[in-house]
């Protein structure tokens, strides 16, 4: 009989990092389904989902056996998080272009009119969207995890709230003050955004 089944899952971090594969299979198979879910929520695509799946599970290996994991909470949360990470960095590295719609309705590059069959107007676009990218790393973490689920996964309110484990006000809450942050950001550095986008 196989004793792992009835260990917890500190007993059996503890069991893996002394040298015991079963026990890390143990836990695999204990959590792969939240795993699973929490990233799914996120990407929406089932195959981008297992590889995800997969690289979490091998970063926990990582943590663990480079002696770097502190246990200070829940070893399901703790995947959960890793999961939820890689989800969002799926995203940030694809660099997929959101459009940013604003509490008044006005988009953030309603007021940047590209020629389709311009280079140069392509090249500047690819640019501009890379800088706002780069702004939206510097909002804190939870207002710049909100802003890519909503506007780059397309996920709705009542799914950010599920898998971030929040309300869905303080989910609204933290989506209101993150586009606040960051159309300060944008005119901070000048970047070309909707003239009605800090009208009062």
């Amino acid at each position: 009989m196989n004793t792992t089944t009835q260990m917890s899952d500190s007993a059996l971090v503890s069991l893996y990092i002394a040298g015991n594969e079963g026990a890390f299979e143990q836990l695999v198979n204990r959590h792969k389904n939240k795993v699973y879910t929490t990233i799914l929520l996120i990407v929406k695509d089932s195959y981008t989902a297992e590889d995800l799946m997969q690289d979490a599970f091998i970063k926990a290996i990582h943590t663990m056996k480079g002696g770097r994991y502190n246990e200070e909470g829940k070893f399901s949360s703790w995947i959960c998080r890793i999961a939820h990470n890689l989800a969002i960095d799926h995203f940030r590295k694809e660099k997929r272009s959101p459009v940013i719609t604003l509490e008044d309705g006005s988009n953030v590059f309603n007021n940047m009119s590209f020629s389709e069959d311009s280079a140069e107007s392509q090249q500047i676009k690819e640019d501009t969207h890379a800088h706002l990218r780069e702004l939206i790393q510097t909002l804190p973490q939870s207002q710049r995890e909100v802003l890519m689920m909503r506007h780059y996964a397309e996920m709705s309110f009542q799914e950010i709230a599920d898998a971030t484990g929040v309300s869905i006000n303080t989910a609204l809450g933290r989506m209101r003050y993150a586009l606040i942050n960051l159309r300060k950001k944008m005119l901070k550095n000048n970047i070309a955004y909707d003239t009605n986008l800090y009208s009062e």
